[in-house]
């Protein structure tokens, strides 16, 4: 997106309105996952840590949203829908396909993350520093992804392209809508 000299207010409106879009559509991949896994498998109790620390990024941009006057973007209800749905199929799937859905978003969202940083600079401390620690966050999650054997899915290259690609989309409407 290429922004015009004294565009920064909708510079940090887009990035607020794509992070808080990007952050309630984790919560509700790891909420469709948790509701075909329950508790009964031990990559649930990770997912679970995960969702908890998913749900306090979202909790941050929420607030950012209403502190900021920033538009929610016009898809949530899209998202809802379509990050449970993921979330639900992944665990289906079972936990090797439920890990590298997690690894697939947490890549896109490493790249994001880093972009927003470079844009930001020091313009908005508020919100380069929470991009900066939520970052680090969603590598850890990458990390836990790919130690729980994510690649091991036979299909991995296929599903994760999938669903990187759905990210890019994702954020590039979010930003926007």
């Amino acid at each position: 997106m290429s922004w015009k000299p004294g565009d920064a207010r909708e510079r940090m409106h887009s990035m607020v309105r794509v992070d808080q879009a990007g952050e309630y559509g984790a919560t509700r991949i790891y909420a469709g996952q948790l509701a075909v896994m329950g508790d009964r498998i031990p990559a649930a109790r990770t997912i679970a840590g995960m969702a908890a620390q998913e749900e306090r990024h979202r909790a941050f941009f929420d607030k950012m949203v209403a502190d900021r006057g920033v538009r929610p973007t016009a898809l949530q209800p899209f998202w809802n829908v379509a990050g449970f749905a993921l979330g639900a199929v992944t665990a289906a799937l079972g936990p090797h396909a439920a890990m590298a859905c997690t690894a697939a978003v947490e890549t896109e969202i490493d790249l994001h993350y880093r972009q927003q940083l470079n844009e930001l600079g020091d313009s908005d401390p508020e919100l380069r520093d929470a991009v900066a620690q939520f970052r680090e966050e969603e590598l850890e999650h990458l990390d836990t992804a790919i130690q729980s054997g994510a690649e091991n899915l036979p299909a991995y290259p296929l599903l994760s392209g999938m669903i990187r690609l759905g990210c890019r989309a994702a954020i590039a409407l979010s930003k926007r809508i």
